[in-house]
């Protein structure tokens, strides 16, 4: 995947948590925004950096876990209800990040976690 958006992704503070990524420019729902790259690590090492680093910043694609925390882009990733982006395969076992709607410059780009305990801690206008 050879992305032009992801020059246009840029990281600045969110109002949803810390930091998230926003987009620059206007982008149609089905396209793809930027890969979802980092260290391809095993299920216990997922698991430790978790438990004992409290690494938050790892994405799992079926088959192994992807550690996000050295990226510069995509572990400010924040989790929304209302989501505007999806996280999909790419080639070679690889995930990307889709538009799964039309997305506005300036907006920031989110995806739904999609784990229980994210909708303990939301405090979205879905989840209120």
């Amino acid at each position: 995947m050879n992305s032009n958006y992801e020059n246009f992704v840029i990281v600045k503070p969110s109002v949803i948590h810390g930091n998230g990524i926003f987009i620059t420019v206007d982008i149609p729902s089905g396209k793809d925004i930027m890969l979802i790259e980092g260290e391809v690590i095993t299920e216990d090492e997922c698991i430790r950096r978790e438990e004992e680093e409290g690494n938050v910043y790892i994405f799992w694609n079926e088959d192994s876990y992807i550690d996000t925390e050295k990226t510069e882009k995509i572990k400010y990733l924040n989790h929304k209800c209302d989501f505007n982006c999806e996280v999909l395969e790419s080639e070679n076992n690889g995930l990307k990040l889709t538009a799964s709607r039309d997305i506005t410059a300036g907006e920031e780009l989110t995806i739904d976690y999609g784990y229980d305990e994210i909708y303990e801690f939301c405090r979205c206008s879905l989840c209120a």
